[in-house]
C-alpha cells in the first residue's frame, strides 16, 4: 500500500515540474515590473526635486504633464504587478491542489483546471498592462525627440 502512496506522490511530482517552471518565469517577470515601478517613481522624485521654486508656468506645465505620464505608467505597472503576483498565487494553489489531491485521493481535476485558466487569464491580463505601459513609455520618448529635433524659433 504504501508504494502506492509513493507512486501517487511522484506522479503529483512529475505533474507539478510545469507549473513550477511558469512561477519562475512569472517571478523573473515581477522583478522587471518592480524593477520599472522603482525607476518610474524616481524620476517622479527627481522631476519634484529639479523644480525650480520660480519655474515659468511653461515649465511647471510641461512638468506636470511629465508627471502625469509617469503616474499612468506607475498604475499600469501596478496592475501588471498585481495580476502576475495573482498569476502566481494561483499557480500556487494548482501545486497544492496536486498534492492534496494525489494525498487524499479526491478528484480535483476540474478546480485545478479551472485554477489554472484564472493563472494564464490573470498573466495574460498582466502581459497587456505590461504592453500598454511600455507604448506609452515609448510614446513619451518619441514626443521628447520630436521637442528636441525641432530648431528653436528665432
Amino acid at each position: 500500500m504504501q508504494t502506492l502512496g509513493i507512486s501517487s506522490v511522484g506522479q503529483a511530482i512529475q505533474l507539478a515540474v510545469a507549473p513550477v517552471f511558469l512561477l519562475a518565469g512569472v517571478g523573473a517577470l515581477l522583478a522587471v515590473l518592480i524593477n520599472r515601478l522603482g525607476r518610474i517613481i524616481d524620476r517622479v522624485y527627481l522631476l519634484e526635486r529639479e523644480l525650480p521654486a520660480d519655474a515659468s508656468d511653461e515649465l511647471r506645465a510641461k512638468n506636470h504633464e511629465t508627471t502625469l505620464s509617469l503616474s499612468r505608467r506607475a498604475r499600469l505597472i501596478h496592475w501588471s504587478i498585481s495580476l502576475c503576483t495573482t498569476c502566481d498565487l494561483l499557480v500556487c494553489v494548482v501545486v497544492a491542489a496536486l498534492f492534496i489531491s494525489a494525498e487524499l485521493g479526491i478528484n480535483l481535476s476540474s478546480a485545478i483546471a479551472f485554477l489554472f485558466i484564472g493563472a494564464m487569464l490573470a498573466l495574460i491580463a498582466g502581459l497587456i498592462c505590461f504592453l500598454r505601459e511600455i507604448s506609452l513609455a515609448t510614446a513619451l520618448i518619441e514626443s521628447l525627440d520630436k521637442t528636441f529635433a525641432t530648431p528653436p524659433e528665432k
